[in-house]
């Protein structure tokens, strides 16, 4: 049996996700993309109205939100301002690795203060050398005692400057290992807001680590258990970095619609054009074909089923499709489209990084390949 249907909760929450980007996120795109301020504000309204931490669980002070609830706010948020719903949305980046392998005792200090305060966490994995080939990590844990010391550089994290702790991934002996951080934690050096080509709202700094003692109590799992968690957490985000490409999608539709409808070529309104008119078609469709991968990578998380290939097929997708539409609302707008008085400009700066963080668009296809490649035929 399939059911496309939302439930009535669901079509509340995307309501509400809709009324809260069109209040607070899409007045103030321009003014954050401008000026690269952190959105602070927004933020805070976001956590008011409960739309922060959906990865937490209900017994950590969370709401028993579904991910495939969580993509259908983030999808709505992204199409008013992909950098802003970034900032709101990357705690669950390095929650997850806490939900995932966390002891009762780490949950209970990291996890449940973020439901009941605003606070930001990090994912301090990528490196100057280490990016999708996340084995070249080259930050250091050496064991003193029953503690440890990190040295190293973590590069464009997302929230670093206003992180309340870390989630990072060193080596203990050559073992990748995971480990939690206070960001007040003496030698933690927190660098300047780096210069993005997109997503302007959203903060990407420079995280030094330089002689920081972590407690044992602070590592994630055992050592050596780093790599897998650092990837496994991606089966539970990637689908949500996909519904935020479908909000860059979504949003360059609409633009190129609306322009398309009103103005007039040749004594015809240029929709009237088979050349424009297919332009929106094929957006119209890919946006479909990339929210059905979306959901259904979703809800196989969900179902607690592996997810690991349709998450992977998501992001890629998607991702390209947001990149498609944009360049393409450009064309649909003309001269506008080269501007910075129509918004698609900013929709393809914006939508380049999903075709890059959380894993390359490359690396999505060496994902499914390599599912691909234990199949004796695809069913």
């Amino acid at each position: 049996m399939m059911d496309f249907s939302l439930s009535p909760e669901q079509l509340e929450l995307v309501e509400r996700a809709r009324e809260f980007t069109k209040e607070w996120i899409a007045p103030k795109a321009l003014e954050y993309d401008r000026s690269g301020e952190f959105p602070l504000e927004i933020c805070r309204e976001a956590f008011k109205q409960g739309f922060m931490n959906p990865h937490v669980p209900v017994e950590y002070g969370g709401t028993p939100q579904t991910v495939l609830d969580h993509c259908l706010v983030l999808e709505e948020m992204c199409t008013g301002c992909s950098g802003i719903s970034t900032a709101i949305d990357a705690n669950g980046l390095s929650q997850y690795p806490v939900i995932l392998a966390g002891t009762d005792d780490q949950k209970r200090r990291f996890l449940a203060p973020m439901t009941e305060e605003l606070r930001f966490s990090a994912y301090a994995v990528t490196e100057p050398e280490a990016g999708s080939d996340v084995s070249r990590v080259k930050t250091n844990a050496t064991k003193v005692g029953s503690d440890y010391v990190l040295n190293g550089v973590k590069w464009w994290i997302t929230n670093g400057s206003v992180a309340s702790w870390y989630f990072v991934l060193a080596r203990c002996e050559d073992k990748p290992t995971a480990f939690i951080v206070p960001a007040d934690t003496p030698g933690v050096i927190r660098g300047p807001k780096e210069i993005n080509l997109g997503q302007h709202a959203s903060n990407t700094v420079r995280v030094t680590l330089e002689d920081v003692k972590v407690a044992a109590k602070n590592r994630l799992g055992e050592e050596g258990d780093g790599f897998s968690i650092a990837m496994k957490t991606f089966d539970h985000t990637r689908p949500g970095v996909a519904s935020g490409a479908n909000g860059i999608t979504k949003a360059a539709l609409n633009i190129a619609l609306s322009y398309a409808k009103r103005r007039r070529t040749f004594d015809k309104k240029l929709i009237s054009n088979q050349g424009i008119s297919f332009k929106l078609a094929e957006m119209m469709t890919r946006l479909d074909a990339a929210r059905y991968l979306t959901y259904k990578a979703a809800w196989l998380f969900d179902r607690g089923q592996n997810n690991a290939r349709e998450a992977a097929e998501a992001k890629w997708f998607a991702a390209d499709v947001a990149m498609s539409a944009a360049i393409e609302c450009a064309q649909v707008l003309g001269g506008y489209g080269f501007t910075t008085e129509m918004p698609a400009e900013k929709l393809i700066r914006d939508a380049k990084i999903y075709q890059i963080y959380e894993g390359a668009t490359e690396i999505q296809k060496m994902i499914i390949v390599g599912k691909l490649m234990r199949m004796k035929e695809v069913f």
